[in-house]
């Protein structure tokens, strides 16, 4: 998947925000949570960053489609070895369950006003 792609799947999810932090990378959030990122420092290391649940962190890295990601991987995060190591459409299944994984932890009054409740 070309960043632009990433990026454009990341903003139609729900209550989605992109900020550049960290050397111009992207940092996707919901409810001032990250869930992906992409670009800047990202691109010079390797492939995508984002969160997974735990059956999928261990897939993803015995598979070699992944890494654990550099300062998160205890949250079990995931960097993919390149950009283009899952096809487009599981990129995005593991997009939306990142975002749903992020979502699912904020508070009640949060997830009321992003309009998930």
């Amino acid at each position: 998947m070309r960043p632009k792609s990433f990026e454009a799947h990341c903003l139609r999810l729900p209550a989605a925000t992109k900020v550049v932090q960290w050397e111009g990378t992207s940092v996707f959030k919901v409810g001032g949570k990250m869930f992906a990122l992409a670009g800047g420092y990202i691109e010079s290391t390797g492939g995508f960053m984002f969160k997974t649940s735990n059956m999928a962190y261990q897939l993803l890295i015995e598979q070699g489609l992944a890494r654990p990601a550099p300062y998160l991987a205890r949250a079990t995060w995931v960097q993919l070895v390149r950009n283009d190591a899952l096809p487009d459409a599981e990129l995005k299944a593991y997009l939306d369950q990142a975002h749903a994984l992020i979502a699912a932890k904020l508070t009640r009054k949060s997830r009321k006003a992003l309009g998930f409740d």
